[in-house]
């Protein structure tokens, strides 16, 4: 498809991608593909039919030749002049050229004239990348099946017996819920409001759950983590805090100690909303004050009128004395929770789906230090067995994270998604409000959006890394299958300095000016980085302020350009180096982990 044609269809469709012979509207599936980081990658064409029969349960390894792809594509809209030299890398010796933003010598505090930088997003996940997942695992072992009865061969209602065991396990102060190999029928949602509680199956081909509720589900999950969470009151700010400061000045005696949970954040005002120019665009939280950034005190150190409170991450926006921002304590959060090794599946009769909106498999709420591990969809046993919605795995989303910080998503495989349409269908991965995020070694499939950030301000430090989005189609009517092509993207508001890493886009991935999408999403993101991304989908890299696209490969199309509606007050253009004539790989192939190593002193 031409740079020409895929511009036109942004002037019409924000996020989405014009489907041609290189864009199809949904993937082939009828090979089996899961999420395990250490396998090979699935290379088969798009096709414009859904085949979701398969179970996702082979391995796939998205880090195998992202950067050395020469394969012949489009390639970017617009190269940076940059002095780009090749180098090796000290790892493993191979002959590569690094970014003029990341030399060798790297320091989080590197800016450059033009104010351009990259974040230091080593930060996201489970304990800020610190520690292997489930760490702290409780030694008590509930068997779901031995202890509470559950019925493992899918023909009974297994969900009263899977509510006991998750609740004997919060009257445990913890415990891992076990579930043997089977399917297990669950026709009520499930809850889990204790910290230390992890549910935990023989894999997801193995120990599998069947959600079977449809009527009344709109804007609820089948299996929710859910904290309460509690917020102390405003401290306000004595000073301005710039962005990649770890620490704000409070009034004295703020109430706070090393260790305590807190979010940042400041009310949408007027100057805040004509700042970025969006006067009549944002409309849903003016006037109110939203959570930026979820912190953990590190530091209380006493200053002249006040105190200074170091955080444990920077922050990652300015905040200005102008819109009120203050520091609040937040309490009741769960920690030390997980979801692993288990398939999970909810997809009914097709109408029955599309009469329902925002229906999520699973959801972490308020949660710190958490993990998804080892899960996959497959072929629900409540879905059409032909026609529309045949085997289909999802009634509508997957995976939901919000109001959360430290949480990693690791070797996952979530698709095949019957409502695809609009109203907030079809997000595979979803993070909404949640600071520190790794999504890492996933595939998202043929959903609307596969991977998304979405609804409020405050989704910051975000981490797709190794990630496969392809297949995702933007339905337009519930009696078809059909529609444009749905990418990955930031889609309300203002997703602040995150990064797409090493990733494959066979759909693509978008951070534009959303305008009136979507409530007024307006600007969707700001300082995003997409690093050594590859595949043959399209990015589109228009952010407020800056935005990065390094390394691309030739396959990807890139728009960064000025001239379409999405681009409205988004200059400068966003700096895309590569390809052009470097030589080699991108060095390092991983910003995050090269970032990591760094920190933990690697």
């Amino acid at each position: 498809m031409s740079r020409q044609r895929i511009a036109l269809c942004g002037l019409f469709a924000f996020n989405l991608a014009c489907a041609g012979d290189d864009a199809a509207t949904a993937t082939d599936a009828s090979s089996t593909s899961a999420a395990t980081s250490a396998a090979t990658v699935a290379t088969s064409e798009t096709t414009t039919t859904t085949d979701a029969s398969a179970t996702t349960t082979a391995t796939t390894d998205l880090s195998a030749t992202a950067a050395t792809d020469t394969s012949t594509g489009t390639s970017a809209d617009t190269d940076t002049d940059t002095d780009t030299d090749t180098d090796t890398d000290t790892d493993t010796g191979v002959l590569g050229w690094r970014s003029e933003l990341y030399p060798e010598g790297w320091d989080p505090a590197d800016e450059r004239p033009d104010g351009r930088f990259l974040h230091d997003f080593s930060y996201a996940g489970y304990h800020n990348g610190e520690s292997p997942l489930g760490v702290d695992l409780p030694d008590t072992i509930i068997d779901a099946v031995a202890d509470h009865g559950a019925d493992p061969s899918g023909q009974s209602d297994a969900g009263p017996a899977l509510q006991a065991a998750l609740d004997a396990a919060a009257l445990a102060g913890g415990a891992i819920v076990h579930l043997p190999a089977g399917l297990y029928r669950v026709d009520a949602p499930l809850l889990v409001e204790a910290s230390k509680v992890v549910l935990r199956g023989e894999g997801p081909e193995l120990s599998r759950l069947w959600f079977t509720s449809s009527a009344g589900m709109s804007f609820k999950s089948h299996l929710t983590f859910r904290g309460a969470l509690a917020y102390g009151p405003d401290r306000p700010l004595i000073a301005d805090a710039a962005q990649r400061q770890r620490t704000v000045d409070l009034p004295e005696d703020p109430q706070l100690a090393p260790g305590d949970d807190v979010v940042l954040g400041w009310k949408i005002t007027d100057p805040f909303i004509d700042e970025h120019a969006m006067t009549g665009t944002w409309k849903a939280f003016n006037g109110t004050w939203q959570p930026f950034f979820w912190r953990t005190v590190v530091a209380v150190d006493p200053i002249p009128g006040g105190v200074r409170v170091t955080l444990d991450v920077p922050i990652r926006y300015p905040a200005k004395l102008r819109d009120e921002p203050s520091v609040r304590r937040v309490s009741g959060a769960l920690r030390e929770v997980g979801v692993q090794d288990l398939g999970l599946a909810d997809a009914t009769l097709w109408a029955d789906a599309w009469s329902q909106d925002q229906v999520h498999v699973l959801e972490l709420d308020g949660v710190v230090d958490a993990w998804i591990r080892g899960v996959a969809s497959y072929p629900s046993p409540g879905a059409p067995k032909e026609g529309l919605g045949a085997g289909r795995h999802l009634q509508s989303s997957g995976i939901n994270v919000l109001r959360s910080k430290r949480v990693t998503i690791a070797d996952a495989h979530l698709g095949f998604a019957q409502h695809r349409g609009g109203g907030g269908n079809g997000y595979l991965f979803e993070v909404r409000q949640s600071s520190e995020v790794l999504i890492r070694d996933a595939i998202g499939e043929a959903g609307r959006h596969n991977f998304i950030q979405n609804w409020g301000f405050g989704a910051t430090g975000i981490v797709w890394l190794r990630i496969h989005s392809k297949g995702g189609v933007a339905v337009a009517l519930d009696k078809t299958d059909l529609g444009l092509v749905g990418l990955s993207e930031f889609h309300h508001s203002l997703a602040t300095a995150n990064l797409i890493d090493q990733s494959r886009l066979d759909d693509g991935w978008g951070a534009v000016n959303r305008g009136d999408y979507s409530s007024g999403a307006g600007h969707a993101a700001t300082e995003t980085v997409l690093w050594n991304s590859f595949g043959n989908g399209l990015i589109r890299s228009r952010n407020f302020g800056h935005g990065y696209v390094i390394g691309p490969a030739p396959t990807l199309t890139i728009e960064a350009g000025l001239g379409p509606a999405d681009a409205a007050g988004t200059a400068p253009e966003d700096w895309v180096e590569g390809p052009g004539d470097q030589r080699g790989p991108l060095i390092p192939a991983s910003l995050y982990e090269d970032q990591l190593a760094r920190r933990l002193g690697g």
